[in-house]
C-alpha cells in the first residue's frame, strides 16, 4: 500500500504519573535525547505519511514544542479524558482524507518498524486488520471464530482474559471508508456501544467486534511471534525493559 494512503493516529493524552514523571508518557525519554515518540515516529514512518498525534491540554504544549516544525505532523488536544475512541474520532478531521488509518496507543515503546510494514502491506485496503500475538497472562484477549472477531476481553473493564490467549500490540489498521459513521452508531447505542463495565467508557476495543460482527467488516489477522511488542511503558519495570529494548536494538 502507498504511503500516500496512510495516516498514523495516536491517542497519547495520558500522563506517565506511574511512572513518576510529569509529562505525557509518549515524552518519557529511554535513551539520551531519545523519547517514546522519537522511537514510534522513526518506525511509522514510512509507511505512514503522516502523523497525528492527539494530547490532553496539559500535555499541549510540552509535546507542541517538541514535535514544532517537524514535517508531516500534526497535534490536536482531547480535552476531557473520555477514553481511547473519542480521542481517534474527535480527531477525524485529520485523517478521514486518508484511505487507511494505522491506530497506534502512545506508549508502545516495543513495537518494530518491521511489524508495522508487515501490518500496512497486509492490509487489503477495506476492513480491519489486526496484528496479535499468543500470550501467558494478556492483559486484553481477542476471540475470533471463521474470521470474525467475536469478543474483545478487557482486564481493565473486569472481564477475565484466558491464559495462552491472542492479545494485541497496540497497533490497528482500519479502511476510513464508512469508519466514522460506524462509530457513531456504535457510540450511539443503536448497534451495541455499551460503556465499559468499570470506566464507563465507551471503548474503543470492543468497536472493532461491532465493526466485524454488526457491520461486516473483514478482519485479516497479522501473526506477531514476539510478545515484547505487546508491552507498553506503564510501570517502571515496563520503562527499564522499554530502555534496555532500545539500547539492544535502537533501529
Amino acid at each position: 500500500m502507498s504511503e500516500r494512503r496512510v495516516c498514523a493516529v495516536i491517542p497519547a493524552a495520558g500522563r506517565g504519573t506511574r511512572l513518576g514523571h510529569d509529562l505525557p508518557k509518549i515524552m518519557i525519554g529511554l535513551a539520551d535525547g531519545v523519547t517514546v515518540w522519537d522511537v514510534l515516529h522513526r518506525r511509522l514512518r514510512p509507511p505512514a505519511r503522516h502523523v497525528h498525534v492527539v494530547v490532553s491540554p496539559a500535555g499541549a504544549g510540552p509535546f507542541g514544542e517538541l514535535v514544532a516544525g517537524t514535517p508531516g505532523v500534526s497535534v490536536s488536544v482531547q480535552e476531557r479524558p473520555t477514553g481511547m475512541g473519542e480521542a481517534i474520532f474527535g480527531a477525524a478531521g485529520h485523517w478521514a482524507g486518508y484511505e487507511t488509518i494505522l491506530v497506534v496507543w502512545g506508549d508502545q515503546a516495543n513495537l518494530s518498524a518491521r511489524t508495522v510494514r508487515r501490518v500496512v502491506a497486509a492490509h487489503p485496503g477495506e476492513g480491519l486488520t489486526l496484528p496479535l500475538v499468543p500470550m501467558e497472562d494478556p492483559y486484553v484477549e481477542y476471540e475470533l471464530a471463521g474470521g470474525e472477531l467475536v469478543r474483545v476481553r478487557q482486564s481493565r473493564e473486569g472481564e477475565e482474559c484466558r491464559p495462552g490467549g491472542l492479545s494485541d500490540i497496540g497497533v490497528f489498521c482500519l479502511a476510513t471508508a464508512g469508519l466514522r459513521e460506524a462509530w457513531e452508531r456504535y457510540a450511539a447505542g443503536t448497534a451495541g456501544g455499551a460503556r465499559g463495565a468499570a470506566t464507563g467508557e465507551v471503548n474503543f476495543l470492543p468497536f472493532l467486534t461491532h465493526l466485524s460482527r454488526a457491520e461486516g467488516w473483514p478482519v485479516t489477522v497479522v501473526p506477531v511471534d514476539d510478545p515484547a511488542e505487546a508491552r507498553g511503558v506503564n510501570t517502571a519495570d515496563d520503562l527499564e525493559f522499554a530502555r534496555r529494548a532500545y539500547a539492544r536494538c535502537p533501529g
